[in-house]
Formats: C-alpha cells, sequence, structure tokens
C-alpha cells in the first residue's frame, strides 16, 4: 500500500491511494474554482493521498454536467487551477485533472440549449453532433488538456465511462451515427482513440495520460470495453487505465461473461506497462488490501475519502482501518471539508447523512 509507484511516463505516486473524481458542486457557476473546492482537494492531499483527482472539469461549456461543476474550457479557469495544482503537489501528491463532457447527460436547464449527442436522443431531447462539431469537440479535449499542462498539473484522466459523451459515442445502444463516428466499434471508440493520440503528441511523453472506462449501463458491451482496454494498451499512449466497476465484489451483469467477478476480466488483461485502477465499493482496509492482492496497482477511493480526508494516513497506521459508520452528522462531514453545499449534495446518497 505504501510503496511508490512509477508510471511508464516517469510519474512516481508514493503510495497506492488515489482520490476518485467526485462530484461536489461547490465551484462557481463560470466554472472557476471556489474556496470551498480547493479546501475539499487539499485537505485529501495533506491527508496523505499519492494521487488527486479533481472532480469532472468539462472541456466545453455545453458540456457541463451539474451545478457548481469546475471547468477547464476557457484561460479565465486557469488561475484556479495553477493554485491547485499547485498546493496538491506541495503535499507531495500527483495532481490530476479529469477531462469531461456530459453530452446527452447535460441538463437543459443548466446549459441553456439543447445537449448534445453523437445522434438524436429521444429521452433526453439531445441533438447529434455534425461532423465539424466532433472535429471541435475532440480539439476541446486535447486544449483542455495543453491548458492542463500550463496550469502545471501532472497530467489528465479522460472522461469515458458513466454514460458521458465519449461512452455514448462508444455505445452501440446510444451512437446511432451512419459516418467514421458510428457503426462498427473501430468507428465508435475513434473519437477517444484520437483524442488520446493527440493529447500524447502535443503534451509530450512525460504527462500523465489515463482513461477512465465502465464497462455496464448505458449500453457498454463487457466484451467491446475490455478490447478497447487491450487496444489501448497496445497502443501505448497511455499511462493507466481507471475502471469504474460500481462493486469491486460483483459479477458481470451480462449473463454469458458471469463465471468470474467483473473485477478478474480486467485484471487478467495483459497490461505490459500501462497500470490498472479500479473504483467500487473500496471501503475499508481489508477492501484495499483485497484489490492490491487481486493484482491492481493502485485504489481509487471515494466514499472513504469523503469520510476521512486523511484515509491513508490513517491507513498506515491500521492496515485493518475502518471508516465511521454511516450515517454521519452533518457537522461531521464538514469538519472533513465539505461545505455546506457538498454536505447538501451527499444527501443523495441514501443513509449517508444524518
Amino acid at each position: 500500500m505504501f510503496d511508490k509507484l512509477t508510471f511508464s511516463c516517469g510519474k512516481t505516486m508514493k503510495n497506492r491511494f488515489m482520490l476518485a473524481p467526485l462530484t461536489n458542486e461547490q465551484s462557481h457557476e463560470d466554472g472557476t474554482l471556489s474556496e470551498k473546492e480547493f479546501q475539499w482537494l487539499t485537505m485529501r492531499a495533506a491527508g496523505g493521498f499519492g494521487l488527486v483527482m479533481t472532480c469532472a472539469s468539462h472541456v466545453q461549456a455545453i458540456g457541463k454536467g451539474f451545478p457548481g461543476q469546475l471547468g477547464i474550457f476557457d484561460d479565465k479557469h486557469i488561475i484556479g487551477h495553477q493554485k491547485l495544482a499547485k498546493e496538491i503537489q506541495a503535499h507531495g501528491a500527483l495532481a490530476v485533472v479529469q477531462l469531461h463532457h456530459a453530452g446527452m447527460r447535460s441538463p437543459k436547464e443548466l446549459i441553456g440549449t439543447d445537449p448534445v449527442c453523437p445522434s438524436y436522443h429521444a429521452k433526453t431531447g439531445a441533438r447529434a453532433l455534425s461532423l465539424p462539431e466532433i472535429q471541435v469537440l475532440k480539439e476541446d479535449f486535447i486544449n483542455a488538456a495543453i491548458r492542463a499542462q500550463k496550469c502545471g498539473y501532472d497530467g489528465v484522466e479522460i472522461h469515458g465511462a458513466h454514460g458521458y459523451i465519449l461512452s455514448q459515442f462508444l455505445s452501440a445502444e446510444i451512437n446511432q451515427r451512419k459516418d467514421e463516428y458510428g457503426g462498427s466499434f473501430a468507428n465508435r471508440a475513434k473519437l477517444i482513440k484520437e483524442i488520446i493520440h493527440e493529447t500524447r503528441i502535443i503534451c509530450g511523453n512525460d504527462f500523465l495520460i489515463g482513461v477512465r472506462l465502465s464497462p455496464e449501463k448505458f449500453g457498454m458491451q463487457l466484451a467491446e470495453i475490455k478490447q478497447l482496454c487491450e487496444e489501448l494498451i497496445a497502443e501505448n499512449q497511455i499511462d493507466f487505465l481507471d475502471i469504474s466497476l460500481w462493486d469491486y465484489k460483483k459479477n458481470p451483469e451480462e449473463d454469458s461473461q458471469s463465471a468470474i467477478l467483473l473485477l478478474q476480466h480486467f485484471t487478467k488483461i495483459e497490461r505490459k506497462n500501462v497500470l490498472l485502477t479500479v473504483a467500487g465499493g473500496i471501503r475499508t482496509g481489508a477492501d484495499v488490501q483485497n484489490i492490491l492482492s487481486a493484482g491492481v496497482d493502485f485504489v481509487t477511493i471515494g466514499r472513504a475519502g469523503i469520510l476521512h480526508h486523511d484515509f491513508p494516513k490513517k491507513m498506515e497506521v491500521d492496515p485493518n482501518f475502518t471508516p465511521i459508520e454511516n450515517p454521519v452528522s452533518e457537522a461531521y462531514l464538514k469538519s472533513q471539508g465539505l461545505s455546506d453545499v457538498f454536505v447538501n449534495y451527499m444527501k443523495r446518497w441514501p443513509g449517508f447523512v444524518k
């Protein structure tokens, strides 16, 4: 748990604990960083996390997914990101920003127009992107990575999970395009691969690049996500895969794939020099040890990192540490660096807040 870990780009984590990219709604509506979000994230860096990742940060104004979302689509965001990256690194942690676009999941009332999607989506009212708009979307992901590098971040994670726009392109259920970005799996994976490839060229070999994928829900097929992982590993342009499992102890939802745990489908992949992290129900010391023993390189901590800003330090003292039981009081969460806004957001999680 506390051995150093070096990525192929040369960046080193001081331990095996990554703070998950957690929605918290604490920043300003124009996407600029607030003091509340700054405090929340830097407390986790001070608490011992080896890698601190921001919440999903949108690369286009139209890609905003939730109120108070931290943005990285405009140069007005640079000052806040510079301050945040510098303070995270001052505590010995790697600073990484997650690049995001909500696509059809952008609320119309939040963005002031119809959301966008690879193809028309009746349920959300999202309109189809034109081919020129896809090129702009790609450029905006890349420009956000360039902006992150200028701000001093160690790297970026490209969000291709949870039914957001890159996941929408990957989904045969959602993506009904008939051009080069739809149809075959190779076409549906084209956009995320182009973003990775061009980011690597522009940002260089010493910049940390990760990709978040989820193998279920939103029309995802486990076999296709595994194939994408294998292709990204073979192309040797990413440093890590971040697989969101929902629950690391679960079996796949697809009956044809359910003979082994969902986790094992990914630990069995020959990863070469690409490292693997997973998220999903990793809450106790025992969970952390189980995940690392299963062959995962480092763990992504969400709920336990909300409950204990210093979860890694507590694990160092007691490898069998168990977090405080939910529900917890609002006052307790505020003691852990959550603002009133974040506490109210956490009330959406059943049984989390008293």
